[in-house]
C-alpha cells in the first residue's frame, strides 16, 4: 500500500510539471513602451494573476524605456529583431519554450522571430492588431510623442521606398503600396523579406510551421491601420486602394511562400475579431478571447 501512495505522488508530480504553463513574451506596438504600467504593465500583472506562477517577459529594445518607445519609431527593424532574438536567447526562463503575444507592430516583429530565431521554440503567437501584409496609410499615429509622429509622417509623404527612409523609419519597412507591387518587393528591407517575397528562404517556412497556434486578431472599426484585413494576412488587391483580398486571395498564401495554406489545413490559423477600434479591447475580451492560448 505504501510503495502504491509513493506511486501516485510521484505520478502527481510528473503531471503538475507537463501541466506547467509556458512563460510569456510580450512585444508592444508604435508609440508604447515595454513597461508602461497604462498598457503593457497593466497586460503583464494581467497575466500574472490570471495565470498564477506564470512568468511574462514584456520585451525592452534599447537600454532604457524612453529608447524602447522611440526605437518603435526610428530604429531598423532587422536590428530590433537580432536585439529581441538575443534578449530571448539571454533570458533562462525561456529556454524550454514560450508563448509569445505581440500588439500592433509587435506582432509582425514577432512572427519575424518565430520564422528567423526558432530556438527556444515559440509554441503560440498570438498576434493583436498586427499588420502582417502591411500598411497603406498612417492615420492615426498613437503614443505620447507627436514629434516622432510628425516626423515619420514627413518621412512617409517622402517616399518610402526612398533608402535613407526604408533604413531609418520603421513603419517605411512594412508599407506596401498596392500600385507598385514591384517597387515594394525590390525596396522593401523587412516586410517583403520577412513574408519571403524577395529571395526566398525555405527555413521561413518550415520554422513558421513549427508553431502550434497562430492566431491573428483584427480590430472590424480600427481607424489606424489601412488596410485591417492586414490583421487577417489580407491586403488591398494588387492596383487599388479600395479593394481588399483575404489571405486566400494573396501571392504569400498561392504561392504557398510560408506555409500558410498548410497551416490553415491542419487548424494551426485562428482568426479573432474585436469590434472596436485599434487595441480598444477591454478586460472581457482578453479574458474570454485572448487567456486561453496561454493556459
Amino acid at each position: 500500500m505504501e510503495k502504491v501512495v509513493l506511486l501516485l505522488i510521484a505520478l502527481g508530480a510528473c503531471s503538475h510539471v507537463t501541466e506547467a504553463v509556458l512563460p510569456i513574451l510580450m512585444w508592444h506596438g508604435m508609440g508604447d513602451s515595454c513597461c508602461n504600467p497604462l498598457s503593457m504593465g497593466s497586460i503583464k500583472k494581467s497575466f500574472e494573476n490570471l495565470i498564477p506562477g506564470v512568468y511574462v517577459h514584456s520585451l525592452e529594445i534599447g537600454s532604457t524605456v524612453t529608447k524602447d518607445t522611440e526605437n518603435g519609431f526610428l530604429m531598423n527593424v532587422n536590428d530590433q529583431i537580432t536585439e529581441a532574438c538575443a534578449k530571448i536567447k539571454a533570458d533562462a526562463n525561456l529556454a524550454n519554450g514560450f508563448n509569445a503575444i505581440g500588439f500592433s507592430q509587435g506582432g509582425q516583429f514577432l512572427r519575424a522571430v518565430a520564422q528567423r530565431c526558432p530556438e527556444p521554440q515559440m509554441h503560440n503567437l498570438v498576434s493583436v492588431g498586427g499588420q502582417h501584409q502591411g500598411v497603406y496609410g498612417f492615420p492615426k499615429c498613437p503614443g505620447e510623442n507627436s514629434t516622432l509622429c510628425e516626423l515619420v509622417r514627413k518621412a512617409l509623404d517622402v517616399g518610402a521606398y526612398v533608402s535613407f527612409i526604408q533604413d531609418h523609419v520603421v513603419q517605411a519597412e512594412y508599407w506596401q503600396d498596392p500600385f507598385n507591387y514591384n517597387e515594394y518587393v525590390q525596396k522593401s528591407v523587412f516586410l517583403a523579406e520577412i513574408n519571403n517575397e524577395q529571395t526566398y528562404k525555405p527555413e521561413y517556412k518550415t520554422n513558421l510551421q513549427k508553431l502550434t497556434n497562430l492566431v491573428l486578431v483584427r480590430f472590424l472599426r480600427d481607424t489606424m491601420v489601412q488596410p485591417s484585413i492586414s490583421e487577417w494576412f489580407g491586403f488591398y488587391a494588387q492596383g487599388t486602394d479600395k479593394e481588399t483580398i483575404a489571405m486566400q486571395e494573396t501571392n504569400i498564401f498561392k504561392k504557398d511562400l510560408l506555409g500558410l495554406r498548410e497551416m490553415l489545413d491542419a487548424g494551426k490559423i485562428h482568426f479573432l475579431a474585436s469590434d472596436t477600434d485599434h487595441l480598444r479591447f477591454n478586460q472581457t475580451f482578453f479574458e474570454k478571447q485572448l487567456l486561453p492560448w496561454f493556459k
